[in-house]
């Protein structure tokens, strides 16, 4: 296969116009992007338009997209469905934004609570990271507690209490059945080492001896169901977790950021049939605008109702500070209608479509693996419902960070660049989300493009 620098060299060329955008976008914000994911080396590719399942970018190169915002448009680009909906909304209510209660805070709720029960009452966040965040909040409240538990690997947004042991080196990650805590950016009280225990996924026993241990102290484990979207925990694990967390008075939170509208309409709970005390939504129930899902039981959500005063500004029933005994939430563009609105059109559309989904990504994985076995070359799509991630391993499973360390970062890196010459899409290392636009075009040019790739190796 062409040398890492050559492979460089034909995406620099075909990607001529976005490497110099890029150079103008590092004059006005840090190393040219706003997020840092969003950056790659030598550079990330610019687009500039989006249409169903494609993109196309500053060249004029078109693409077959599988980032997909990273999993968020489950329906694709510029869905006609969503596109009318909102255009609806903006007109029959006259404006984007009430600041007041309204009517779709209501039948989002409901909606939510059709597929998933456990959320008895919810609130409205503007990302995924605010509804782990306000998660945690409750669970401090909750159970006068405050420290937690996360998972080694497991991503729970970009703030200080769980952004730790995402991706520690493996050198420094201490010992598997007790991983260290290790601080993911600068900027990050080293308190958080205290307050943050770090726990091994699929691994029950060890989860035990830990949380055991501090079992007065922990308000919550925190966990993605599937980590990273794309490795399973084990049913028995789950069933596990779920019992050890109830006796020992921890409250049990589901981070279905990735996972809901993912693994069909109920998300990873409904899969393992778990019922966790909290659990955070976001991506797919925005339509591709940004929103955060926070609900569970009632008693705990409670603990957020403003009662005794409607926010910290008002000091009118007390002396003292009138929200003093309510967790204060709240937030401008909590529960925004046009989000909203295209929250909802898109699970109605899932409603629908989302078996056809779960069967164009089986096919598509069960493609790429043959693809690889024809070639000889240990391979595993990791993944359930709609995501997975191509693993170049030759271990018989994946169940945790350490496992996914020991596979070929090398070699799926050089495949990813050659197939972004070859016009598929995905930041290098990342997952494959498919959506409801993905039909056997997409698929076919994907694993043309694969066979193309993998002839050179």
């Amino acid at each position: 296969m062409d040398p890492v620098n050559n492979l460089y060299e034909v995406y620099s060329k075909n990607t001529k116009t976005s490497c110099e955008f890029m150079e103008k976008a590092k004059t006005v914000m840090p190393e040219g992007v706003t997020a840092n994911i969003k950056s790659f080396a030598p550079h990330p590719i610019v687009m500039e338009k989006g249409h169903g399942a494609y993109l196309t970018d500053l060249d004029g190169n078109k693409y077959v997209d599988y980032l997909l915002s990273y999993g968020a448009l489950m329906l694709g680009h510029g869905h006609p469905e969503i596109i009318e909906a909102i255009t609806a909304q903006l007109h029959s209510d006259g404006t984007a934004l009430f600041g007041t209660p309204h009517r779709l805070e209501v039948e989002m709720a409901q909606k939510v609570q059709e597929h998933y029960p456990s959320m008895e009452l919810v609130r409205y966040t503007n990302s995924g990271t605010e509804a782990t965040l306000l998660a945690l909040r409750l669970a401090y409240s909750y159970t006068g507690k405050y420290k937690i538990a996360k998972f080694e690997g497991h991503y729970h947004g970009g703030y200080d209490q769980v952004l730790l042991s995402v991706n520690p080196p493996v050198n420094e990650a201490g010992p598997v059945n007790e991983p260290n805590a290790i601080i993911e950016s600068k900027g990050v009280d080293p308190y958080h080492q205290e307050h943050t225990i770090i726990l091994p996924f699929n691994n029950i026993e060890a989860c035990a001896d830990i949380l055991t241990k501090y079992k007065d102290e922990v308000a919550a484990v925190v966990l993605e169901p599937i980590q990273g979207g794309f490795i399973p925990a084990e049913q028995s694990f789950m069933d596990g977790l779920r019992k050890l967390t109830e006796e020992l008075g921890i409250l049990l939170i589901f981070d279905e950021v990735k996972t809901g509208f993912r693994l069909g309409l109920g998300g990873a709970q409904s899969v393992y049939n778990i019922k966790p005390d909290l659990t955070a939504l976001g991506k797919v129930v925005g339509g591709g605008f940004p929103v955060g899902i926070i609900g569970g039981k009632k008693e705990i959500l409670m603990v957020s109702a403003p009662t005794s005063a409607s926010d910290v500004f008002d000091n009118s029933q007390s002396k003292q500070s009138a929200a003093k005994d309510v967790l204060f939430h709240s937030g401008t563009y909590n529960g925004h209608p046009t989000i909203l609105t295209a929250g909802l059109k898109t699970i109605e559309v899932l409603e629908l479509e989302i078996d056809q989904v779960m069967e164009t990504t089986d096919e598509l994985k069960k493609g790429i693996e043959a693809l690889f076995t024809a070639k000889g070359i240990a391979m595993k799509a990791v993944g359930k419902g709609t995501i997975f991630n191509v693993v170049l391993t030759e271990k018989e499973e994946i169940l945790n960070y350490r496992d996914l360390q020991q596979s070929d970062f090398v070699t799926r890196k050089i495949i990813d660049f050659h197939l972004l010459n070859h016009g598929i899409y995905t930041k290098p290392l990342n997952r494959y989300s498919l959506s409801t636009v993905h039909g056997k075009k997409e698929i076919d040019l994907t694993l043309e493009a694969y066979e193309n790739v993998l002839s050179k190796l």
